[in-house]
């Protein structure tokens, strides 16, 4: 960087507005010529210009301009031009460099010495004082809690909420206990499906027993930083034990309980430091009494083995589907401040409602509520709650269909399902047909169970796979085989996902009472998945797919026989179901008319019942 000082002495009797000395109009014509692009201003320049205000005075001008290098270019030009200039090394402003290096280490230096000043105080018992509060713990705490759930707000789970209430009594009258040398248990593991109620039961038991409760989830003790999870364990435990006897949930406890060793990076790892802290505070060398952990999670078989031990869950309370006692003892929780019309029934639509969970079963009736509200209506009738069903099951109502060939052939299809599971013996009677779309289907054929299907024979199995197969084979029966559709396509996923698990799972085939497939296939975890071993030979692959294919090609033929024997009865039920596109008591009464001739046909299929019952 150089310094070119331009000196040049000028006369003039009385200064110009806007006049500039020669010196400064020379520079600028110089750079002009040099880059005659630029658009020079005389405030682009740095000058300082003496300006006298008498006349006839001599005055001195100097500019000071400041270049990057020094063109050999520009100093022949301004040699040219007989100006009177110098060449001087730019002057180092000392203060200015340390006031420019100070501001831009100040804040580094600021944050680094704060850490370090941190790092040196006295660690507290509840872990490493980390920054900015990442150690800390962030359980939500309740002195006296107050969720406004009791156990008379649980149904459907009877032996989950005796095991919880024990729990309760022990907190409340531990006498009552240790007089016989018990000693309350040190955890409870809830496992079920989602929706079941294990977050509802730890509510239930935080508004019971009356001591300080701690809730959080699993995800809260992983951070990206390695030992926040550990330090967070540790501070929760000790807040724990401070406000003993007390109770801890943790939710979705398979997030940092998850098995060790499956992972990328070892035993190194965030989570499983926080792990080894929380195997440790629950059931280590100091012990951790008068705190008693709740847990929940619906991936058990993925927990490391160490969390499952007595001694840290001394109790795993399976909480699973509620059966048809349950799910009325739901509906009548959630229909309380429902307004039902007098033709509902509970049990019926407990009978309806075979899988469904606890949280399934309060969005039904609010579901139906809704649409009460939103037909003007007052209270909520059977309607609303079958639409509530069908919306849950099959998704939202579609567009109806115009008349025309599809209608006709989708008619078909849905009656071929109703006929093949009324004939079929072991299969549920038929609830309803309709002809109105739901999500993908574009008709539905709907059953009620006559029972709890807690445990299902070769003989139901074998009928549902005849009733899936009736919508196909009334389409090559009526309309020829060209002219079967893709409509099918649902219909046969679920029969041959039936066999097979007929073959490979149930033993129920001439392959004989085994068990193919290694559980760790089935395991819901992405790592034990892949490091399942295929024990299976090429020959029993064979006789496997075999089997299924024989399976489903008798229950196909049973099902055309079906079709063909009771053509009359099918063609009058098409032709009501298409006038009223929803049928329910009219199947029932159309096919009494035609009751003579099922019962005829039904005792031909004589080798039928043989088939199933074998």
């Amino acid at each position: 960087m150089s310094r070119i000082d331009f000196r040049h002495q000028i006369q003039q009797e009385k200064p110009v507005k806007n006049s500039w000395p020669e010196p400064h109009r020379q520079w600028c014509t110089l750079q002009q010529e040099l880059n005659p692009r630029a658009r020079l201003k005389p405030l682009q320049v740095e000058c300082l210009i003496l300006d006298s205000w008498s006349t006839l005075m001599k005055v001195l001008s100097r500019v000071k301009v400041q270049l990057p290098g020094l063109q050999q270019k520009l100093v022949r030009k301004l040699r040219e031009k007989e100006v009177d200039f110098a060449a001087h090394p730019l002057e180092m402003n000392i203060a200015a460099a340390v006031f420019d290096l100070l501001a831009n280490f100040a804040f580094p230096l600021m944050l680094l010495g704060a850490l370090l000043l941190r790092s040196s105080s006295p660690n507290p018992p509840g872990g490493p004082n980390l920054p900015f509060g990442l150690g800390r713990s962030k359980t939500k705490f309740q002195m006296e809690p107050n969720t406004g759930i009791t156990f008379d707000d649980v149904a459907g789970v009877d032996e989950a909420k005796q095991d919880f209430q024990e729990v309760v009594e022990f907190l409340k009258t531990p006498e009552k206990f240790s007089v016989v040398g018990a000693r309350i248990p040190k955890g409870v593991l809830l496992v079920g499906p989602p929706g079941t109620g294990k977050t509802l039961l730890a509510k239930a038991i935080a508004g019971e027993a009356g001591v300080p409760f701690f809730s959080l989830s699993g995800s809260e003790f992983i951070e990206m930083f390695v030992g926040v999870g550990a330090s967070r364990v540790r501070d929760l435990f000790n807040n724990a034990k401070k406000n003993s006897p007390c109770l801890v949930f943790i939710d979705e406890i398979d997030a940092v309980g998850k098995q060790r060793g499956t992972g990328i990076g070892g035993g190194n790892d965030e989570r499983e430091q926080t792990l080894n802290q929380l195997l440790t505070e629950m059931d280590g060398f100091s012990g951790n009494s008068g705190v008693i952990v709740i847990a929940a999670t619906n991936r058990p078989e993925i927990l490391d083995s160490a969390l499952l031990r007595p001694g840290r869950f001394d109790r795993q309370v399976s909480v699973g589907l509620p059966d048809v006692r349950g799910r009325v003892e739901i509906l009548k929780v959630h229909s309380k401040n429902k307004k039902l019309d007098s033709n509902v029934s509970l049990s019926v639509i407990a009978m309806r409602t075979p899988g469904f969970s606890g949280a399934e079963l309060a969005n039904l009736m609010n579901e139906a509520a809704i649409l009460a509200g939103r037909r003007g209506k007052d209270k909520i009738s059977l309607k609303e709650i079958d639409d509530s069903i069908d919306r849950i099951i099959a998704g939202m109502e579609g567009t109806q269909m115009t008349d025309g060939k599809n209608k006709m052939l989708v008619a078909y299809h849905e009656i071929g399902h109703a006929i093949c599971a009324t004939l079929t013996q072991g299969h549920d009677p038929v609830q309803k047909v309709t002809l109105i779309p739901r999500g993908r289907a574009r008709g539905l054929t709907w059953f009620t169970p006559t029972e709890d299907p807690s445990l299902t024979s070769k003989q139901q199995l074998f009928a549902r796979i005849v009733a899936g197969l009736g919508g196909r084979a009334a389409e090559e029966v009526i309309f020829g085989e060209t002219e079967i559709t893709t409509g099918a396509a649902g219909d046969l996923q679920q029969i041959t996902q039936i066999a097979r698990q007929m073959v490979t799972r149930f033993g129920m085939s001439e392959i004989g009472p085994w068990s193919l497939i290694d559980p760790a296939t089935q395991s819901s975890d992405v790592v034990l998945r892949m490091l399942a071993r295929n024990s299976m030979s090429e020959k029993l692959a064979e006789d496997i797919d075999r089997s299924v294919k024989c399976i489903i090609e008798q229950a196909y033929e049973i099902a055309k026989s079906h079709i063909k024997n009771n053509r009359d009865a099918i063609d009058k039920l098409v032709d009501v179901l298409l006038e009223k596109e929803t049928i329910t008591d009219e199947f029932r009464e159309t096919l009494a008319v035609f009751s003579d001739t099922v019962s005829a046909n039904t005792e031909k299929n004589d080798d039928v019942r043989e088939l199933v019952t074998a």
